[in-house]
């Protein structure tokens, strides 16, 4: 696991000094080593986090022509299995790391090598021959990629705090992604929030011309749903057992020490359970978090005292919580307003004196259908015979009755409230609260359109693979265990795995009220009950009794926070803060994502100011 940085210089006379500091401002990525390629042209780094071929895989790894030059960030799970196939074509090796089965794939089979790959993965290649660099992000984006082009240059990295050390590059708020900020609690947008700053979507790749400076944009996979409902019930359940074993098997691969962590849900309690497997009699070590008055430690127990991990859990508290939130948004780069993300700050900060690799759940519930709200178009179908005339006067009663909200969505279509899994200011409060100028909420209408055939259900799950999955759990799992140096692993999201998810119809996912359904069939007889049957549970936060507290600290650093004052109502924010204190309404959520705003911008904004 590494880190990559690159600037390409349009005229020339490029600094050598300029690619250093861009690449040891993301230390944290790898501390283990580093690597440059330098011309007067391009400037390539890397910081390395040594977990295959610690002794031999240092970048850059070029061709023995030195035509190619590669920086690779990310593990590729199928390395020996392609290594053995390019062998066979006659090519040679010199060192024992996935990074050179990389840069020889590509060599043999060009921009085809890259759907080809089976891992996570961020990379840069410099083909001299063609005079380019290509740049490469993931399948489902686990590893992420930024990058700018301005008059003089073009740059590339794993993280936007690279860009800083640009003497040319001046931060700027990116008003439009703070505007849908406020609705999906991240960023959704391709720009980030600095303007001119973007993100390489999932299953794309960046081709750089050195000759003409142009940068193109190009996806070379995409996920697809494509239900079989011909497939056996018996058969696909023995199936998903058996790619699980198969995806986390391959995910132990590595020369270090590989622990998971647990917090006592379905998905992680599949993973541990299975690495146990792989490990036979020895101990898996396994890690959960809790808060002060909030703890899975219980549930974490019912899945690591059977199995007998080597488990550790540990309780964060409210001041140690807070204190600790400045240095995690520093790490997001762009706010990122899950609570939940703390608790894997710490818990990275944890597992670290312990391993250097954790495997963890997310990605189960976007491909297996785990979330509760996927059954609200289900229970929608019971109160389909109710005239809308009927609905519309339920909905106009002043009082708030109970159900209201879901009588309000079921009286809307899908496409016209489902954002994702999370929502926070709807769209008339974002209206209330924004008065900075009028800009365009992210529309998913591509996404609902390439879905139009299938289930609400199904289109739920879409929207959330392609927005949720990559902008808050992967973007959260990423920057948080990299906080630590600390590489995550994700077998839920293994190519193979997805293959096999996007097969299953309706009736394998959702079952009489029960979530992930064919998942849960297939450990019947391998995790307890208890823990097979249990509703998904993640790393809450107590942050809604944490924020009735007196923390006037807290909500001044909002209200008094110079860019809110200029684009939001303060006013409005006052009543968000004082309806939540006095427990008139759970406002928890908005003053979370509020005050992570404020601290972003003074981190990154503010500080920068001249």
């Amino acid at each position: 696991m590494c880190g990559i940085t690159g600037i390409i210089s349009k005229n020339g006379g490029l600094r050598e000094g300029v690619i250093k500091q861009m690449t040891e401002a993301i230390i944290h990525r790898g501390p283990d080593d580093d690597g440059y390629f330098v011309n007067e042209k391009i400037g390539l780094g890397m910081r390395r986090l040594s977990i295959i071929d610690i002794a031999h895989g240092k970048q850059p790894i070029q061709s023995q022509d030195s035509e190619l030059t590669i920086f690779f960030n990310g593990e590729i799970y199928n390395y020996k299995e392609l290594k053995k196939d390019l062998i066979k074509h006659g090519f040679k090796f010199q060192t024992e790391s996935d990074t050179e089965v990389v840069l020889m794939m590509y060599k043999f089979y060009g921009q085809e090598s890259f759907a080809k790959l089976r891992g996570m993965f961020a990379f840069a290649i410099y083909d001299k021959k063609k005079g380019e660099i290509i740049v490469v992000r993931d399948f489902f984006g686990i590893k992420p990629v930024y990058y700018l082009e301005q008059n003089g240059f073009i740059a590339f990295s794993s993280e936007i705090k690279s860009f800083l050390s640009v003497p040319s590059f001046k931060p700027e708020v990116n008003d439009s992604a703070v505007y849908n900020y406020l609705s999906f609690q991240y960023n959704p947008l391709e720009e980030t929030f600095f303007k001119g700053v973007y993100k390489l979507p999932p299953a794309h790749f960046l081709t750089i011309n050195l000759e003409t400076n142009q940068i193109k944009k190009e996806r070379y996979w995409q996920f697809l749903f494509r239900p079989d409902e011909t497939l056996d019930k018996e058969e696909t359940k023995k199936k998903i057992l058996n790619t699980m074993k198969d995806s986390v098997a391959h995910h132990m691969i590595a020369d270090v020490p590989v622990g998971s962590f647990l917090s006592g849900g379905i998905d992680s309690s599949i993973i541990a359970t299975l690495m146990q497997e792989v490990r036979g009699d020895k101990k898996v070590k396994t890690f959960t978090v809790g808060f002060e008055s909030l703890s899975e430690g219980k549930e974490a127990l019912e899945t690591s005292g059977p199995l007998g991990t080597d488990h550790r859990e540990i309780t964060i508290g409210r001041d140690e919580y807070f204190n600790s939130l400045e240095k995690a948004i520093w790490h997001f780069d762009e706010p990122v307003a899950d609570p939940s993300a703390m608790g894997l700050y710490f818990l990275a900060r944890e597992a670290k004196k312990e391993v250097k690799v954790v495997l963890s759940g997310e990605g189960s519930d976007e491909l297996f259908g785990g979330y509760n709200i996927y059954l609200e178009p289900f229970a929608r179908q019971k109160i389909a015979w109710i005239p809308q005339k009927i609905l519309n006067l339920l909905l106009a009663v002043p009082i708030n009755i109970r159900g209201r909200n879901y009588l309000a969505r079921a009286s809307e279509k899908l496409e016209d409230w489902y954002i994702g899994n999370a929502s926070i200011f709807k769209k008339m409060e974002v209206s209330e609260i924004w008065k900075g100028n009028r800009e365009h909420r992210l529309s998913l209408d591509n996404l609902y359109e390439e879905t139009n055939m299938f289930s609400d259900s199904v289109k739920m799950q879409y929207v959330d693979i392609n927005t949720w999955l990559v902008g808050d759990i992967l973007a959260k799992a990423d920057k948080m265990t990299m906080a630590h140096s600390l590489e995550l692993r994700v077998p839920f999201l293994d190519i193979e795995v997805a293959k096999l998810a996007q097969t299953l119809p309706d009736k394998f996912k959702w079952n009489r009220g029960v979530t992930k359904y064919l998942l849960r069939e297939a450990f019947k007889n391998v995790l307890p009950e208890s823990v097979r049957n249990r509703k998904k549970l993640g790393f809450p936060t107590p942050v809604r009794d944490w924020f009735t507290e007196d923390r006037k600290d807290l909500y001044n650093l909002i209200i008094d926070n110079e860019y809110i004052e200029s684009h939001l109502d303060t006013k409005v924010i006052k009543k968000i803060i004082q309806d939540h204190v006095s427990k008139r309404a759970d406002n928890s959520r908005k003053i979370y994502l509020l005050l992570a705003l404020a601290i972003w911008y003074n981190t990154f904004i503010k500080a920068y100011k001249s």
